[in-house]
Formats: C-alpha cells, structure tokens, sequence
C-alpha cells in the first residue's frame, strides 16, 4: 500500500505469512509458511519456522543462518541493518538478532521459564510479552525491563450473565411419562415441561460441568455426571431438584457416557473413555465392570450403549472384534457373566429388548466389511446397509414372522375362537391405567440353539440406526433417505419408521429428525430436530408443530470467574486421560497444570484461556494439538464479500480482467461467474461499473461487491478502458474462488506435463487424504490411466486418513491382455501404469499427507521429489467438548513401526530435495514439478514398461 494511499498491490513473494520491509525499502525479512510450533514446544519437522531476506530488486533471497537440527525464526524485525527476531534455538523462544553485513546471529535475551511472544521493534527498542507482562528491550543498552502498565478498563467477558438458546443442549433424555424433558446445557440439568409450566435448573452451578442426563423409570430421580469433585462422578438427585444429589466414585478412566437406567430404577449401565462398560447397584453404590473393547471404535463412547431386559436382569450391548465387526453380547447380572448371542460373521448394532423380554432386536450387515475399516481410504465409495433381525429368546416361543396363510373357518369354529375383529387380549403383566406396573415376568434366555432361532424381518435392507422398543411388538427406528455416499456432502433426512409384529409392515411415523428416545412407559418419545425438541405421542401420526417444546426459554447463570478455572481443569484432564502416551512425552503433567494454573486469575476475556490452554498443552510436544472455539461475546457479523473468478491489473486508471478463470458450471463448487452462458467475459477487458457506480482506483475493487454471494449483480465490462462499446452483464458472484483456482492450476499442470513428456507421463494432484482427495484422484487418474509412467503431485495436502486407496490403484501390476476382433487389446487390470512413479512433497503437506510419501517410500513406488513433510502422525480420534462449546485434542492415535515412533516431528524428507525460491516462482517456474518431469523422462529412457506383442492366434482345429 502506497504511504501516501491508493490501491493496495500484491508484493511478488509467491509464498509468504509474516514479513518487515527493510528502512530503506529494498530488503524484506519474512517467514515463508505460518508457523508449525504453536500447538507443540521443540518443533523441528519439515514446516519449521525460517527467515528469509527477500531482494525486491533481484528476487534473490538470503536465509538466517539456522543450527544443526533446524529451528523456528520468527517475528522478522528491522532496525538498521539489524534483522531482530524470536528463536527457540536454545530452548525456550528469547530475542535474537542477525547482522546482515557481518553474518553473526546474537543471543539478546535468556528467559527460561515462558517464552518471549509477539514482538515488534521500534526507535531502538523491541516491545515482547513474556511471562504475561510487557517487556521493553532497549537495542543501545542491550538489556530488558518488565514494564509496570496499568490499564483502566471495563471487562465486560467478566461479567455474570446468563445464556440462551438451545445451541447450548449438548444432551437430552425424556422423563417417563413425557410429562418433561430433560437437557445438558451449558454444563447445568436443566428439565422443561412438555406444555405448561417453566425450565428448572437442577444444578445452578456455573463452575461445575454436569453431562449427560438420564431419568429414572419410576419418575423419582435424574442420574448425571458432575465434575464437583474435581473427578467425574455419579450423582442421582430428586427430579425437582430438591435436596443434595446422591454422589457415586465410579473410579473408570476418567470420563463418563451412555448412562442407562434398568427398568427397576436401581441400577445404571454406563462407559468410559476406556470404552469399558459398567453396571451400577444404587442402593449399594457398588460398581462391576461388565466388559471392554478390543480396539478403538469410530465414536467412542456413543457406540457402548446398551438395553436392560424388562426384569432388570439382563443387558444387552455389542463389541467390536479384532476386525472391527461388532458382535452381540448378553450379560448376566445375577451370574455376573457374559453370553454371545451373533457369531461375528456379521456386523451387528443396537440390540434391543422388547417390551416383554421375549425377543431381542438388532441391526446387521453383511456388506459392512470393507466400511468398517474406519481408518482406511479405500473404503470411500463403499455403503453399508443393515436388515432388522430378531432373535427369539426362549425354545418354548414361536416364530412371530412365521409365514402365515388364511384359512376358512367352519362355522362351529368361528363361534368356538375369536369373535370378528376382536382386538387379543392385553399381555398379562400390562397394569391399566392408574395402576400401579405390576412387577415384569422373569427373562429367560435359552442359548442352545440361539443361533437357529434368529429371523429377519420383512423390510428391504437400508441405512437404519437408533432401534428403540415400543408396545405390543413395535420397534421404532430411524432410515436415512437417501442413503448417504461418499459426495453427497453428509447423510440423507432421517425419518423415524415403526416395524409391527403384527402387522407385518414398515411404516413411515414421524417427521425429519436428529434422533429420538422412547419414554419409559413407551407411550411418547422427545424427538430432536435441526435444533428444536417436541414430545409426541407413539401412537397416530405425529401433527407439524404438534408437542414443540420451549427450550428457547433456558437460561443457565454463566460466571466467567467460576467456569473458566473449571475449562482449564478439563483441557488438562482430557489430556490426562486421552493423551496416547501414559508418560506424557517426558512432561510432569501435573506440574505443567500447576505452572500454568497461575495466569488463570490474570484472564481478561475467553481468548485468554484459549492461549493459556494453549500454552499447557503445548508442553506435550506433538501435533494436531489444537485449541478452539469457546463462548465468545460481541463477535460481530461477518460479511462475506462475492468474487468474480478473475485476476485484475490497474491499468490505464481502470481495472483491468488480467486472468479470467473457467470452471465446470455444472459442478456448484465449480461455478464461474464471468464463464457461464450469457455473462462470458474475456481476458483484456475492463471491470467498468458495479450496479451502475463507476469503478475507479484507487476506490477498492472489491467493496461493491460486499454481501453480494449468490445475489446477482449488473457489472458493465467493455474492450476500452474510457468505456466505449461496453455493456452491461448479470453475473452471480461466488463466495469463495479457492475451487476455482486450485482446478486452475492442477489442470495446468497436467498441461505442463503432458507438454513436456509427449503425452507420456500422467499428473495427478491429491490435496488430501479424504473425501476431497477421493474425489480428485477419481477425476485425474483414470483419464490418465493409459500412460506410461505418473507424478503424483502431494504438496499441501491436508490428511484425513490412511491413503491405501491411491497406493492400491497405482501399485497394480499388469496380469494379462485380451484380444478381440476389433480394437486394441484389453490390459487387466485396465486402469493401471507399470511404468516409473515420481511423488512431489512440501513442507505444507502434512498428517495423512506425511504418511502418504512414507508408504510411497516403504513400498518402493519411487522418487520422493520436493522438501520435507511437517512430520505430524500423532493423530486425534474425537474428545468431550467443553462447558462453553471449546475444545481441545489430545491426540490419541500414535505411528510406529518395526523402528519405533517415528514420523512425528520429524516429516518425511525427499530423496532429491528440490525448494522453490521466490525467484523461479516469480518467473512462472515450479522446479519441483520440473525436476519431477526429469526423472520421470530419465527413468523411462532407463527403464520403459514393457510392451507386450500380442503373440500369434492359435490353431486349434484338429485335422
């Protein structure tokens, strides 16, 4: 930006995060990437912090000196001829500074116990936070002092207040007759009536966080997990919220879900972090530990739920094998024991027992193999699907989907048996109404023969979830319609159906929802709907509108003074209790938390906290370490400018269309404006007018089109720049030109190459290791899958999962060839290239983008080309949120190999190590491309795939 004002231009660096011009202009210091270390002390993988001194005159650059085993750089200062800056080279981050005529690079300050943060130079002084205070190093006397500043401000993040609206329910239950409902907000219990009446707040305590209610059957009591303690434990309290809790030490790993009453209301079945599973006695207060999973399952602890039999005796709940397929299992409260019920052959889910203990309905899939490889990027374009199951429980039961057959009935019979249209009697244990329930009848299961007595139920197979049984042989469940697949950009509307035994069909029941839950009596469920909760009745057809509850009339007291120290406490305990390493990387965990507990009375807004979290768990030294979110006040709207899908110049006092891009405008993501039917617009032209104003620098290009995404908008574009022979066009600004941009440049790759090679070397670029990647190896293998050799092109690319989709395909060998009649032959596999494999790598690419180049390396698929990875592949599986709607990871999901943890802080380094200087960049070179093109070339002159000579055709008549 021109001091004395004008527009704005874009500085030639190609690739660059924070930066300072030199006095006079001619040098910049700055940091290639953004920083890597934030989330993870003693940082040294590919992403390493350096700075570079950027020549605006040649394009030259000259790199800081760095130790042996590299460093992070960063906060780029100019004073004189003096670059200052902060370094972690010798521990902790401390002032540094860099003489560019004498090369020498100084130690300026030797904090040791916090690091020297944000700073910035000025008149012969550097201003730096440490230790949560303002420090003044002054250049001349090369000493520092700790500044004394006193600050007279409102804080209004302080304040008590009270918070509103259901984006705070986090979990949700019904009470037995669905007279109210029960939710988890903001960390309090909080019941609302299902017509009359207000919200009561049981708990009150905005320093506590209290998760995931459940209500008793018998009406009584409300079953909880409080951190009051400083530990998750137990508590049972009154439903009116009278009195003190019941408070139960369970004494898992730490943190707490699927809380389940037993119909009896005097036990719970609950899970831990541990995806263990327990059982409660709440007379006693004892706990037994009734199973546990082998291997980590996608969910955590949501898939650890169970069902009681109706006489409170028997549990049913599923586990996952060694190869991910879960399997039924019943457990024997007065046995103490567990019985298998499916043989593992199948996936199963969700088994349920009946209103009267004689049956047990489940879920299960017999095409689920390949998608319950979680981890797995092959399993992208596979769907499972699940049939309803029933599994009769005693020898002496009939098969209740026997198939039946009308017959008619003598007279004298007909008088001797039912009566037409006479309803059957109710079941003997069903109390009428304003009875008492009598006490249910004793389940017995018979196990011999168990595995015969399993019968499907007339429903076409689906994607089913949430079975929940309802009166007289109903079973409620929700379908997804449709189907949800790997780009339909998540799961389809979700309806709730009900299967009757006795009549023999699956019928549409209620409306679109996010789940729902039964009443314990069966007669109602609370349904949860794109953020709204109604209660309906079971029977009939729900009514739109009918039942809504008012849980927008909540409200929770938030005390920032009491719930901050509370977060904090959690992000430690999560870490405590998830983190993969029970010895922390080497850190004194607890001393950690004591280190840094002592800023939290210092906190002036929930940022604070955030940073403050931050810098604890940065102490664990790993990455996906993350930190975010939180209850946030006065964030003010943003407002989302519209894009054209252009590049522009000044030129000639207008602006001008330097680079226009095209998209596929039957692809959404893909639109372009100015290239879609009736709106073209040409390189060259000028952007005249924005809805009849008159466009002219310096007036900001882009603020006519504030708020303008998706709107249409008259722009006037012509040939000439004084605006004759313009016209005027509608054009549909799109908010984001990332799609755009990336198709730009991957398919001018793919340009570049197949220029280069004659068509002989296929370019496929994959931005990650998920959804995206899938899509885009998809669209550019295959085309390609005819040449010769390929460069697989992995810089930036964000991770997901384990990338053996990619390596599948591309390690294919040849097997044989097919002749036809007419044609060329037909290779096996079709879609496959023997030739030589080159991969490009950056120190951007990272997480499953480390892992990707360390399988192509271990395999032998060929050349790694490019700089070091960032050397993240300590990954992270899903953690509890926190009171206000923060998070913090933990990460849990650890590499290693035949030689040890490796990976991780360290990437993945090149085997021919290619960086691309500003320079080159600027000219419109990419080396790492070229240099890949180059080996490419010489090892297909070195070793060519062969080239099969269809043999002669055979005679096979015999004369």
């Amino acid at each position: 930006m021109p001091v004395a004002g004008g527009e704005a231009g874009m500085l030639k660096i190609p690739y660059a995060s924070d930066a300072e011009i030199s006095p006079d202009g001619r040098f910049i210091a700055y940091n290639p990437f953004p920083e890597a270390f934030n989330e993870w002390k003693n940082y040294r993988g590919g992403r390493f912090s350096r700075i570079w001194i950027f020549n605006a005159l040649d394009f030259g650059i000259e790199k800081l000196p760095q130790p042996q085993g590299r460093s992070n750089d960063v906060d780029p200062m100019w004073l004189g001829r003096t670059v200052y800056f902060r370094s972690d080279r010798n521990g902790e981050f401390n002032l540094f500074s860099y003489d560019t005529g004498s090369k020498e690079v100084k130690q300026l300050t030797e904090f040791k116990d916090f690091p020297v943060l944000s700073a910035s130079a000025g008149a012969g002084r550097i201003i730096f936070e440490q230790a949560g205070s303002l420090h003044l190093y002054d250049v001349g006397q090369g000493q520092s002092r700790r500044l004394t500043i006193g600050v007279a401000t409102d804080l209004p993040e302080l304040r008590e207040r009270f918070a509103k609206g259901s984006q705070w329910i986090a979990a949700d239950g019904v009470s037995p007759t669905g007279a109210r409902a029960v939710f988890e907000f903001r960390g309090d219990i909080v019941t609302v009536p299902a017509e009359k009446g207000d919200p009561r707040d049981l708990t009150q305590t905005p320093g506590v966080h209290e998760r995931t209610p459940a209500w008793s059957p018998d009406g009584k009591s409300i079953a909880y997990f409080s951190d009051a303690s400083g530990e998750y434990e137990l508590h049972v309290r009154g439903q009116d919220g009278k009195g003190e809790p019941k408070k139960f030490k369970i004494g898992g790993s730490g943190f707490y879900g699927s809380p389940n009453w037993s119909p009896d209301s005097a036990k719970i079945a609950f899970a831990d972090n541990s995806l263990a599973l327990y059982w409660l006695d709440i007379k006693t207060g004892a706990v037994k530990r009734i199973a546990s999973e082998y291997l980590y399952q996608p969910g955590g602890q949501s898939v650890m739920g169970t069902s009681w039999s109706p006489d409170s005796k028997w549990i049913a709940y599923t586990l996952g094998t060694p190869t991910f397929f879960r399997r039924v299992y019943v457990f024997s409260l007065d046995q103490n024991k567990s019985f298998p019920v499916t043989d593992g052959l199948s996936d199963v889910d969700e088994p349920t027992f009946d209103a009267e203990g004689k049956y047990l309905w489940f879920l299960a899939s017999t095409d689920a193999g390949p998608v319950r490889q979680w981890f797995d990027m092959s399993n992208a374009d596979m769907r499972r699907t699940s049939a309803l199951y029933l599994a009769v429980l005693r020898k002496d039961l009939p098969n209740p989907l026997a198939k039946e057959s009308d017959e008619e009935k003598p007279k004298d019979e007909k008088a001797a048996g039912e009566k037409p249209g006479e309803k059957p009697a109710p079941a003997a244990d069903t109390a009428k109404p304003g009875e008492p329930a009598k006490t249910p009848n004793a389940v017995r299961i018979d196990f011999d023969g168990l595995d015969d007595r399993i019968v499907a139920a007339p429903i076409p197979a689906g994607v089913y979830s949430n079975l929940q049984a309802g009166e007289s042989g109903k079973i409620f469940f929700r379908k997804e319609d449709p189907p949800p697949t790997p780009t339909s950009g998540g799961p389809g509307d979700s309806s709730i159906h009900v299967f009757d035994l006795t009549s023999r069909k699956d019928e549409a029941f209620g409306p679109v929802n996010d789940g729902f839950q039964l009443t314990a009596d069966r007669k109602k469920m609370l349904v949860a709907s794109r953020g709204a909760w109604t209660i309906l009745p079971t029977s009939g057809k729900p009514q739109p509108g009918q039942g809504k509850l008012a849980t927008d009339s909540i409200e929770v007291r938030v005390v920032p003074l009491a719930e901050w120290p509370q977060i904090f406490d959690e992000a430690w305990r999560i870490n405590r209790d998830f983190f993969y390493d029970p010895n922390f990387h080497g850190a004194d965990w607890g001393a950690m938390k004591a280190k840094y507990a002592a800023f939290l009375p210092h906190l002036a807004c929930r940022a604070d906290l955030n940073r403050l979290i931050q810098w604890m768990c940065s102490e664990l030294a790993v990455g996906h370490h993350r930190v975010g979110g939180g209850d946030f006040l006065g964030q003010p709207a943003r407002v989302a400018g519209g894009l054209l899908g252009a590049d522009y110049a000044v030129e000639n006092g207008r602006y001008r269309f330097k680079k226009i891009y095209g998209g596929l405008n039957w692809t959404p993501e893909l639109r372009a404006p100015l290239a879609e039917p009736g709106a073209e617009v040409a390189a060259g032209e000028y952007l005249l007018a924005v809805e009849g104003r008159d466009l002219v620098p310096p007036n900001n290009l882009f603020a006519p089109f504030e708020a303008t995404a998706g709107k249409i908008v008259e722009i006037t574009v012509g040939p000439n720049a004084e605006g004759t022979n313009s016209r005027r066009i509608k054009v549909v600004p799109v908010a984001d030109e990332g799609a755009l941009r990336n198709r730009d440049w991957v398919e001018g790759n793919i340009r570049k190459v197949h220029e280069a090679t004659k068509g002989r070397v296929a370019y496929v670029y994959v931005p990650n290791t998920t959804t995206l990647g899938h899509i885009y190896f998809k669209r550019y293998f295959f085309p390609q899958a005819d040449k010769e050799a390929i460069i697989v092109d992995e810089r930036f690319n964000g991770g997901g999962s384990v990338a053996d989709y990619y390596l599948d395909w591309l390690r294919k060998p040849a097997s044989a060839y097919w002749a036809m009649r007419y044609g060329a032959d037909l290779k096996t596999p079709s879609a496959s290239i023997q030739g030589p494999k080159v991969m490009i790598i950056n120190e951007a690419a990272g997480s499953g983008g480390d892992l990707l180049p360390y399988m192509w390396r271990k395999f032998g698929m060929g050349k790694l080309v490019g700089t070091t990875t960032w050397g993240g592949l300590v990954g992270t599986l899903g953690f509890p949120a926190l009171m206000d709607g923060g998070m913090v990871t933990a990460p849990n999901l650890a590499f290693w190999d035949e030689n040890g943890f490796g990976v991780e802080n360290v990437g993945i380094s090149p085997d021919v190590e290619v960086e691309q200087t500003p320079r080159d960049v600027i000219a419109g070179r990419d080396p790492q491309l070229e240099r890949a093109i180059q080996i490419a070339l010489e090892e297909l002159k070195a070793n060519p795939p062969a080239q099969p000579k269809r043999p002669a055709y055979p005679i096979r008549v015999k004369k």
